[in-house]
């Protein structure tokens, strides 16, 4: 990383890596979506709906120039400490529901993450539906989705 950094350049590093979140020397994703999980209750669930999706659409949007930014800056296409997208993954994952329980979150932190992981059709080919951190939002977009939906199935069968 350049020494000589803009505020801008650390604002869009540091937002990028979801502040220490993304430099854990173990599992950065993993740190980042279970970071995204306990600012949820606080930043996230107890918004109306609409200001849920708006918030999403403006981290996509933001988070996706900021991410762009910060590859640069580190030199990496993608690299591990960019987690900024895990917090967007693990947010669509839990925006239609009103409130969870605590185990119904533990539930969707997994259903993310192995989705994440695994990334199953289209989730693997939609990095490079666009270019640079638009596509590092994208593949997380669509897995938090994948994860939404087998929520409300599983909150539907056991809740």
């Amino acid at each position: 990383m350049m020494t000589e950094l803009s505020l801008s350049d650390k604002i869009a590093v540091h937002a990028s890596r979801l502040g220490p979140s993304g430099l854990s020397p173990f599992a950065p994703g993993t740190v980042g979506s279970a970071v995204a999980v306990l600012l949820a209750p606080i930043f996230f669930m107890p918004l109306p709906m609409w200001m849920r999706i708006a918030f999403i659409a403006v981290l996509f949007f933001w988070g996706s120039i900021q991410i762009t930014r910060a590859e640069k800056i580190l030199g990496s296409k993608d690299p591990g400490e960019i987690v900024l997208d895990e917090l967007v993954g693990q947010w669509i994952t839990i925006l239609p529901f009103a409130a969870l329980s605590f185990w119904w979150m533990v539930i969707a932190f997994f259903l993310f993450r192995v989705f994440d992981i695994a990334k199953p059709y289209p989730i693997r080919d939609s990095e490079k539906w666009l270019e640079r951190g638009w596509g590092v939002m994208i593949d997380d977009v669509l897995a938090g989705l994948y994860a939404m939906v087998c929520l409300g199935v599983l909150r539907f069968l056991f809740a």
